[in-house]
């Protein structure tokens, strides 16, 4: 009882913990990488859904786009300051134009959140490199933990104390 309390008071000094034999610093470790995981799937689906917003603006915005030529030949007149322009047409210019300087917005936004994206794949990848260099490193211990053990009892059953 005595040597599991300096064990985890030893583990706490040097911030690995111990308990009935497993590193919860390895499972603070995995939390992190399902979290950076998670903020990476999420960063990916608002990238995804800022593009599909620009296709649908682009989409409507050709729309709008045909339905104001079409507005123009039915009417016959096609300069917009002509006192007799159709109203309708009028409108869709508007909205088209405002179509526009969304999609222009969503792609300043778009820019960032892909540059958010890729620091965050970058960070997601530091941690997993980390996680997979102390994954080994405990690997080579218990590999030279267990080589101990083997000699130890090879050199008992050399000096003939096993038969």
């Amino acid at each position: 009882m005595v040597l599991s309390f300096a064990k985890a008071v030893r583990g706490r000094a040097t911030g690995w913990f111990w308990a009935a034999g497993v590193n919860l610093s390895m499972k603070s470790r995995n939390t992190l990488i399902r979290s950076k995981k998670f903020q990476l799937d999420e960063k990916r689906r608002k990238v995804a859904q800022m593009e599909a917003m620009i296709a649908d603006f682009q989409r409507m915005a050709a729309d709008l786009e045909r339905e104001i030529v079409a507005e123009q030949e039915r009417a016959g007149i096609h300069d917009p300051s002509h006192f007799a322009y159709p109203t309708y047409a009028k409108a869709a210019m508007a909205r088209r134009e405002n179509l526009k300087r969304s999609i222009d917005e969503l792609a300043a936004q778009l820019s960032g959140a892909k540059i958010a994206l890729a620091e965050s794949a970058e960070e997601l990848k530091r941690v997993e490199l980390l996680d997979e260099r102390d994954q080994s490193r405990d690997r080579a211990a218990e590999e030279g933990r267990e080589q101990v053990k083997l000699d130890a009892l090879a050199a008992l059953r050399a000096r003939g104390a096993l038969a």
